[in-house]
């Protein structure tokens, strides 16, 4: 079983601090320098799970980019990167409470220079399924790329799933959503349920099921729901510590993946997510 990631991927410079941010002062902090890019993460938690791995991006002519792959490689997941001359390495500067909520200020860099004759064929030969980071539909220089990586693997026979990743992003709902038309499985959390239906309810996601096949939201605490034409279907979450909520919802993608394209059913598609999930926010960073 061989899935394409096609998202972002970068470095994550994560600073864990336990007193306010002081606006023009000094806060002090704990700061690592790791791996990121929801693409990456998705794809670094997939091959934890055994799971085959593309992961299509690109990045900078720079040390960072060179890093990152060297990573990637090194876990064995295959880096199909477009190199960019001109622009840096995706960076993400992630602030870290003591409760491990995160605040994030990204600069997607090369990644929003994503085109679609970065994503080819050859990429995804020998896939089933091909995942894409909603950030690359959400800014516009990069969704040309995405919607030809959703519109190739149609072609080619693979099945698709999307993750929104970002409410706030989420500033056209109707755009968003005609874009993901015909994916098989759409990943919001409970925000960009509610930026796309008005609800963050499961029942609200039943809207969506003219526009995508299956929908499997997160809500936190709460837990997990898979609604489909079937019904609805929900998991609780893992109780954990929570060290750092970095990339927890990529962790989660991952685990879903993984159990549905085995053909598990819903509750343990969404229990396998949640485990990955609770595993992703014990831990400093976003990849296993």
């Amino acid at each position: 079983m061989k899935v394409v990631v096609v998202g972002d991927v970068g470095l994550d410079i994560v600073a864990r601090h336990s007193e306010p941010i002081v606006y023009g002062g000094d806060a002090r902090a704990a700061v690592t320098v790791t791996g990121g890019g929801a693409g990456a993460n998705t794809a670094l938690w997939l091959r934890e799970l055994g799971v085959e791995t593309t992961l299509v991006a690109r990045v900078g002519d720079d040390a960072g980019g060179r890093l990152v792959r060297h990573e990637l490689q090194a876990a064995d997941v295959h880096c199909e990167f477009a190199v960019d001359t001109d622009t840096a390495t995706c960076c993400v500067v992630v602030l870290v409470d003591g409760d491990g909520q995160r605040t994030m200020l990204p600069d997607r860099g090369a990644n929003k220079r994503f085109r679609p004759e970065d994503v080819t064929a050859a990429a995804l030969a020998g896939a089933r399924h091909l995942h894409l980071s909603g950030y690359v539909l959400l800014d516009p220089s990069s969704r040309p790329g995405g919607l030809e990586a959703l519109a190739l693997a149609r072609r080619l026979g693979l099945t698709t799933s999307v993750d929104p990743q970002a409410a706030a992003l989420l500033t056209d709902p109707a755009a968003f959503l005609d874009d993901v038309r015909g994916v098989d499985l759409l990943l919001p959390n409970a925000d960009e349920l509610r930026a796309l239906t008005g609800s963050q309810e499961p029942e609200g996601a039943r809207e969506l099921l003219g526009t995508v096949g299956t929908v499997a939201v997160t809500f936190g605490l709460d837990g997990a729901a898979w609604v489909d034409d079937d019904g609805i279907v929900t998991a609780p979450a893992e109780t954990v510590p929570c060290v750092d909520s970095t990339g927890a919802g990529d962790a989660f993608d991952a685990g879903v993946l993984a159990a549905w394209l085995r053909g598990d059913a819903p509750r343990a598609v969404l229990t396998a997510g949640a485990s990955l999930g609770a595993r992703a926010v014990s831990q400093v960073g976003a990849q296993p």
